[in-house]
């Protein structure tokens, strides 16, 4: 029973921390993790082209 127990149980959020020790990671693990990073550098990514074009129209709209 306890089995199911544990699957009714909500997971764990997959937190990275920057710096943290790796050698009890298992790859699997790793290569959440990677994944987990290279999914917040696009999102990073994206948000500033964002800013960078609405600082654009901006500069834009005000020069003189």
């Amino acid at each position: 029973m306890a089995a199911l127990e544990d699957d009714d149980r909500p997971k764990k959020k997959l937190v990275h921390e920057i710096g943290q020790d790796l050698a009890l990671l298992s790859v699997e693990e790793l290569r959440d993790r990677i994944s987990l990073l290279k999914d917040e550098m696009a999102r990073l990514q994206a948000e500033l082209e964002k800013k960078r074009a609405s600082r654009s129209t901006a500069d834009q709209f005000f020069k003189r």
